[in-house]
């Protein structure tokens, strides 16, 4: 509605964002090296967490889209809450060594995974099991069943193991790993997402406007970015949600620029609309 006023091409804080659009902070890259690093060298484990709104997500998603042609399968688990034995299961569906509709016990699924991980190491292929909102394994007993998958086909492999598996959630992932000290033992890289500063809320903002088609670097005052960076405490998240209904307030208003007053009332919304709820 207000990308014309604007100069845009498209909405330019939707939570959802290409390769092109993607920014990545100095915290960023440093994970998603770690991550890459990690897998190209084949290592049993890696580790992602952070505070919710930081994009543990879309870094996660960014990281296995740029993974080279021998790694694979990849598997990327969203939606983990799950016992231990329907995790294995759907880990070896997703796989691919079984048909969708095969209803397979532990045993049989462990059988299957094993034939599957020694024939993907023949063919000189690695395997990626990636688990988002990992913080929650703990509670379904999931993580020491996930590290033992990691010893299948361990002789057949010449690395530490036939896959790596990437755990990413948030900061209570860390301390829940460290009950399980075989499972720790095992983690190659670990990596935390940190806050945006008040120079990367500055960079992030203006990408996402030059990538959403807006020549202009000033529709948001150098008042209104303090403003940005103070009530959205450095999370990317909230500062999409601001800057989004700060862009539609502007343009209500027929104003030229986004000053500071303009993302207070954006911030003074959402946290009725939050209270509301």
């Amino acid at each position: 509605m207000y990308e014309n006023h604007w100069g845009l091409s498209r909405l330019p804080f939707l939570a959802k964002v290409d390769s092109e659009s993607y920014y990545p902070s100095e915290s960023h890259q440093a994970a998603a090296l770690k991550l890459l690093f990690a897998v190209e060298q084949r290592r049993s484990v890696a580790v992602l967490c952070g505070e919710p709104g930081l994009g543990k997500t879309m870094l996660l998603e960014s990281c296995l889209a740029q993974l080279p042609e021998h790694v694979t399968p990849v598997t990327n688990v969203v939606f983990p809450a799950m016992p231990p034995e329907q995790l294995l299961r759907f880990v070896v569906r997703q796989m691919g060594p079984v048909e969708q509709n095969s209803q397979l016990d532990v045993s049989e699924s462990i059988e299957t995974l094993e034939r599957f991980l020694r024939h993907n190491l023949a063919e000189g292929n690695h395997a990626v099991v990636a688990i988002d909102e990992a913080h929650i394994l703990e509670q379904y007993g999931s993580l020491e069943p996930l590290r033992l998958i990691l010893n299948l086909a361990g002789d057949a492999c010449e690395t530490e193991s036939p896959l790596t598996l990437i755990l990413a959630g948030g900061t209570t992932l860390i301390s829940h790993i460290s009950k399980h000290s075989s499972l720790e033992d095992r983690v190659a890289v670990r990596c935390h997402l940190e806050r945006f500063s008040i120079d990367d809320t500055v960079a992030y903002v203006l990408h996402r406007l030059r990538c959403s088609g807006c020549s202009r670097e000033d529709v948001f005052t150098v008042k209104a970015f303090e403003q940005l960076h103070l009530l959205s405490q450095g999370i990317p998240r909230r500062i999409n949600r601001l800057c989004d209904l700060a862009l539609m307030i502007g343009f209500a208003q027929d104003r030229k620029n986004v000053e500071a007053r303009t993302i207070l009332l954006a911030h003074l919304e959402l946290s009725s609309q939050r209270q509301a709820a």
